[in-house]
C-alpha cells in the first residue's frame, strides 16, 4: 500500500528545489524525500528527475509515499498543558519524558496520543503516525511546541521553520560560570562516526549550525542561559553547549560524568535529584497561518527546573 500526492506548483515557488519543496509540503525530512526520488517514486510532469530539479510554475509533481508499517496511534488520556488553541493551531507546553510522536518501537504515550484524545481535527500532511506535528522537541526537553489543525496551517508553519522565520527561544541551566554576557556558537554539526545516536561538532559530514546565547544569571559553578537557535540541527543546543564546555545540567548524553567541585554540598545534593536535561523551550514566535499576524507564545518553566533556580536564587 502507498499514499499518493499530486501537487501543481504555484507561481510563488518558481525555481525552488524539488526536495526542499516536498520536504516542506509533505512534512518529511529531505533525506526521506531524496530516497523517494532515487526510487523513482517522485515524478515531475510524468518524468523522473533529480532532487535538485528547479521547479517551475505549473509543474505537476506526483509523489508516492510508502505507507507506514507502524500501528496507527490511538487516543490516550494524557494531560495536556495548552497555552493557546484556535481553529488552526494548538500550542502546548510539552512536559519532560513525552516524545512528540511514535517511533523506534514506541506506539503509545506520546504527544500525538494525547492530541488525538483532545481533538480529531489535526493536519494529515505528516502522515498517520504524526498528525499535527510540525516540529519536535527532544523527549526530555520541555516547552512550547506548535501543532497544526489543518493542512494549510501545517504547510505554512513548516515553511516558517524551514526559512527560520519561526523564532524559538530556550532557557537552560548549564555547568560552569559562562564568562561573557552573550555570544554566538558557530560550529557545524553532524552524526558521530563512533556513536550513531549522538551528534558531534567533529563529524566528517556536517551541516552549518549557529546558536546565539545570552547569560540571564550566574551562580557558583552554574549559569542560567538563554539560547536562540538560528538553525535546526538535531540536538543542536545540547551539542553546542557541550562543545564550549558548558553542557546542560542533567544531560545524560552530552553532559558531565561528574559534578564540578565549585558547587556547595547543598547545591550538589539538589542537582543529584535532577533526572533530565534542564533545557526548556521558553518562547515561540510565528506568523499565524490564518491571520498573518506575528504571535508569541510563552511556556511556563517546569517545576523541576524552577525549583532548582529558586534554590540557587535563595542560597547563592
Amino acid at each position: 500500500m502507498s499514499l499518493r500526492h499530486t501537487i501543481i506548483i504555484p507561481e510563488k515557488n518558481n525555481a525552488e528545489r524539488l526536495d526542499v519543496f516536498l520536504s516542506i509540503s509533505l512534512g518529511l525530512t529531505r533525506s526521506s524525500i531524496k530516497s523517494l526520488i532515487e526510487k523513482n517514486r517522485v515524478l515531475v510532469n510524468g518524468k523522473a528527475v533529480k532532487a535538485g530539479y528547479a521547479l517551475r510554475p505549473g509543474d505537476t509533481v506526483n509523489a508516492e509515499l510508502e505507507k507506514s508499517t507502524h500501528e496507527t496511534p490511538k487516543p490516550e488520556a494524557i494531560p495536556l498543558s495548552i497555552i493557546h488553541e484556535d481553529d488552526d493551531i494548538i500550542v502546548v507546553n510539552k512536559p519532560a519524558g513525552l516524545p512528540a510522536h511514535p517511533g523506534a518501537g514506541r506506539t503509545g504515550n506520546t504527544l500525538v496520543n494525547a492530541l488525538l484524545n483532545h481533538t480529531k481535527i489535526l493536519s494529515t500532511v505528516g502522515g498517520p503516525d504524526r498528525p499535527g506535528i510540525v516540529h519536535r522537541l527532544d523527549m526530555d526537553t520541555t516547552g512550547a511546541i506548535i501543532i497544526a489543525k489543518n493542512d494549510h496551517s501545517h504547510k505554512n508553519l513548516a515553511r516558517q521553520f524551514k526559512e527560520h522565520s519561526a523564532l524559538k527561544t530556550y532557557r537552560a541551566v548549564v555547568w560552569g560560570a559562562v564568562k561573557n554576557d552573550e555570544g554566538i556558537i558557530n560550529l557545524p554539526i553532524g552524526r558521530s562516526s563512533t556513536h550513531r545516536k549522538k551528534m558531534s561538532t567533529g563529524a566528517q559530514k556536517s551541516r552549518t549550525a549557529l546558536t546565539r546565547w545570552r547569560v540571564l544569571k550566574r551562580y557558583p559553578g552554574l549559569t542560567l542561559i538563554q539560547l536562540t537557535p538560528e538553525t535546526g540541527r538535531t540536538h543542536q543546543l545540547r551539542v553546542h553547549l557541550s562543545a564550549i564546555n558548558h553542557p546542560v545540567v542533567g544531560d545524560k548524553t552530552y553532559g558531565l560524568k561528574k559534578a564540578r567541585p565549585e558547587l556547595s554540598k547543598t547545591a550538589l545534593d539538589k542537582i543529584k535529584g535532577v533526572k533530565r536535561q534542564l533545557l526548556h523551550a521558553y518562547s515561540l514566535e510565528v506568523t499565524h497561518p490564518a491571520t498573518g499576524k506575528r504571535v508569541e507564545f510563552i511556556a511556563e518553566v517546569p517545576q523541576d527546573m524552577q525549583e532548582l533556580i529558586d534554590f540557587l536564587d535563595g542560597t547563592c
